[in-house]
């Protein structure tokens, strides 16, 4: 990815950047911090891109002849920013050591907003103030400086793009429950856009945080050979913050997103795309969110199922991503999990007219600890507006469940991830039971292919448990061997405890107490 490494144990660039950059960090908050140098990426990214091209254009050859290298038409012809003379990474690069480089910085992210409309009010302006030493953001200059892209434009992206990536999931670890609003955890959007296969259409997310269920529906048909262009994106995110990011995380793929739009009163309250039907939607809405607006909203044309709970946005956010699909719409997105039983202030009843209107296609049971900033374990839906489509197999009277609870493995103590294998195993069972020459069948404590009469008979429940049963136990599991280990482990916590109320009490003997004369 980068230079070459001599050491094949030495860790990946990415890893590498990411320990430099933390050190260079110092008093600064990640939440902060993650502008800066995000920031600096962004910049050497569109500088290598509109350098490349000038230099092509200086030589005036083919295509390029007569070509006047500082014309900003013919960079906007080639889908590349135009940057500025003092906004070039070469220009701050030579100032780097200079104690005036955070304005040099800044001046320069206000210059590429001028001359490119498109990243207005987009770019970071926070070079320049205290907090942030001129000798910490010269390092952080050479660092970013230093990462070997080679000298295509395309290089440039998938490198530069791939360590924005990794940057935005260590800042949303390092942030924690802060972290979680703008970053969904990289296993989780691979999975759902596995699932959903956004090979061709319109892709729409009303909650895109910094735009990774779009950097991963364009990788996913990038990856199986398809036509990028084929996609087009629509979202919209009520952070402004955030929407920086990911207009920065898609312009660095050279990803269209002047369809991704920001307001502050959210999907809800101003749907910035009210007229779009989506062929993909794909979404990780905030969990169980009770600041909704659901109050004035009680007579809005989407809720077709049902009028959602003021308290809690879980059914609002299902019937807007209905309302937003065409006629052969698919839709993959995450909840929590007291959606798939909940009856509290109608759910229940909206639940059983998605199920009965034949809308619900599979649901995934997730483990627990995937998500940055709730401990609230979650599900993925996905709903389908025609399950009895010609591309599909006809799968109108059944859903699929799926209980993926037991898989992942810890990254750290507080955080799991689903690794490629568990990822391919469940989109593997979702294809096999929907395509027509499919080769599925249900795993007891896995999943199960199951009837809307059987669901009915549970009360339009849709925890994936509930249908998937108990795996069968292994055929040499010895039941008295187990009772011997499980005994033998509770006798040595009790002589531990013992242990230990021994030490207390020890310790509490010791212990003086004054009569109330000592000085």
């Amino acid at each position: 990815m980068a230079k070459s490494n001599k050491n094949n144990n030495e860790e990946p660039i990415e890893k590498q950047l990411w320990k430099a950059a933390d050190k260079l960090r110092k008093n600064i908050d990640a939440a902060e911090y993650k502008h800066i140098i995000l920031g600096l990426i962004f910049l050497r990214y569109i500088s290598d891109a509109f350098e490349e091209l000038y230099r092509k254009l200086a030589a005036g050859e083919g295509d390029f002849a007569g070509a006047d290298p500082e014309d900003k038409d013919e960079y906007k012809a080639e889908n590349v920013f135009f940057v500025p003379e003092k906004a070039r990474w070469s220009y701050l690069q030579s100032r780097a050591k200079l104690p005036e480089i955070g304005k040099d910085v800044d001046g320069a992210m206000d210059a590429i907003e001028k001359e490119n409309p498109s990243l207005k009010d987009v770019l970071p302006k926070v070079f320049a103030r205290g907090n942030l030493d001129p000798a910490n953001l010269g390092g952080l200059i050479d660092l970013v400086g230093n990462i070997a892209l080679g000298h295509a434009k395309a290089r440039s992206a998938d490198i530069l793009g791939h360590v924005f990536e990794y940057f935005l999931g260590e800042f949303a670890l390092a942030e924690g429950k802060k972290g979680g609003q703008f970053y969904t955890p990289r296993s989780v959007v691979e999975l759902l856009v596995e699932m959903l296969e956004p090979y061709k259409g319109r892709v729409f997310d009303p909650c895109c945080g910094s735009g990774g269920m779009f950097v991963q529906s364009e990788k996913f048909v990038q990856d199986h050979q398809g036509k990028v262009n084929d996609i087009s994106i629509y979202g919209q995110e009520s952070n402004q913050t955030t929407w920086r990011l990911a207009r920065m995380n898609l312009a660095i793929r050279g990803i269209d997103s002047s369809q991704v739009k920001w307001n502050n009163e959210g999907s809800f309250l101003n749907d910035s795309h009210k007229d779009l039907k989506a062929d993909y939607v794909i979404a990780n809405p905030p969990f169980n969110d009770s600041d909704w607006s659901g109050d004035l909203l009680r007579k809005d044309g989407r809720w077709k199922y049902g009028t959602p709970p003021t308290g809690n946005a879980n059914y609002a956010w299902i019937q807007h991503f209905i309302y937003h699909l065409s006629p052969s719409g698919q839709a993959g997105f995450v909840l929590a999990k007291g959606a798939l039983t909940s009856k509290s202030s109608g759910e229940g009843d909206i639940r059983k007219g998605l199920i009965e209107a034949r809308l619900v296609d599979c649901i995934v049971n997730l483990p627990a600890k995937l998500f940055l900033n709730t401990q609230i374990p979650a599900s993925l839906w996905f709903v389908s507006r025609n399950k009895a489509n010609g591309k599909f197999r006809n799968r109108v009277d059944e859903i699929l469940f799926i209980d993926a609870r037991n898989m992942g493995h810890l990254i750290n103590r507080r955080t799991r991830e689903l690794s490629q294998e568990d990822i391919k195993t469940i989109a593997d069972t979702y294809h096999n039971w929907r395509n027509p020459d499919g080769n599925y069948e249900d795993i007891k404590g896995f999943c199960n292919s199951v009837s809307i009469e059987r669901v009915r008979e549970l009360d339009y429940v849709l925890t994936p448990g509930r249908y998937v049963g108990l795996p069968e136990e292994e055929d040499d599991f010895n039941f008295e061997e187990r009772f011997t280990d499980l005994k033998k482990e509770f006798i040595e916590q009790l002589k531990e405890e013992e242990r230990l109320n021994a030490l207390i009490l020890e310790n509490l003997a010791r212990v003086v107490i004054g009569n109330g004369n000592d000085k």
